[in-house]
């Protein structure tokens, strides 16, 4: 009978009655498997990203500041991460729950019927280029009424927004030339023919003013509020 480090005699290393020796740092275990528990062959974490407290408790014991406020760098890096998602998911559901809104603003407005019909403007008072300042549909609510070569609806140039950037509210300033408008608080800039958000901060479109021509005269209508 055979010894468990020996190998029978007239073996050679490839001959399968050898023995093959426990040791997992010899040629003769290259390329087997089965043969050394797989915890030898898992990389070992690094000391510097194992969470210790400094009173030894593990995390579940540890009081609530410690848990908020940690002092070793890998929890520190998952509070991050974890304040980092909270702040996403409210934010995503701010923006929807803004969005229906606006929805419902608009269904409840047609439900009360539409803005009164207020006279704004004399096509004759306006120039190409000209941009003039009205109230629609409360006096609190300013607007502006501006006149282009081109790009209208009735044939006479004619846009109008509510002049309150969609962002925080400051006056947007028209750059007819540039077929821009402005918002210089934050830098924010819409599109001059549609009103879309062309970049920086506001969310939404401008409100546009529906207009309607009678005449040598400039009517307001309502007031059309856009997510998009």
């Amino acid at each position: 009978m055979h010894s468990g480090s020996q190998a029978p005699r007239n073996t050679t290393p490839d001959d399968p009655r050898a023995f093959v020796d426990i040791r997992i740092d010899t040629p003769g275990r290259e390329g087997l498997v089965g043969t050394t528990p797989a915890s030898i062959y898992k990389p070992a974490r690094d000391p510097e990203q194992v969470t210790v407290p400094p009173d030894g408790r593990p995390l579940e014991d540890q009081p609530r500041w410690r848990q908020d406020f940690p002092i070793d760098w890998p929890r520190d890096h998952y509070v991050a991460r974890r304040d980092f998602t909270k702040f996403m998911v409210l934010t995503s559901l701010a923006f929807v729950v803004g969005q229906f809104w606006i929805i419902a603003q608009n269904w409840f407005r047609r439900r009360a019927g539409k803005p009164e019909i207020k006279r704004i403007a004399s096509l004759r008072e306006l120039t190409f280029g000209q941009v003039a300042v009205f109230h629609y549909p409360r006096d609190e609510d300013n607007c502006i009424l501006i006149r282009t070569s081109e790009g209208d609806a009735h044939g006479t140039g004619l846009l109008a927004y509510s002049q309150k950037c969609t962002h925080l509210t400051c006056a947007v300033i028209p750059d007819v030339e540039k077929g821009v408008i402005r918002c210089p608080c934050h830098e924010g800039f819409f599109d001059l023919k549609t009103g879309v958000v062309l970049s920086g901060p506001p969310p939404r479109p401008l409100p546009r003013i529906l207009l309607e021509i009678r005449g040598d005269d400039v009517y307001a209508t309502g007031v059309e509020l856009r997510t998009s």
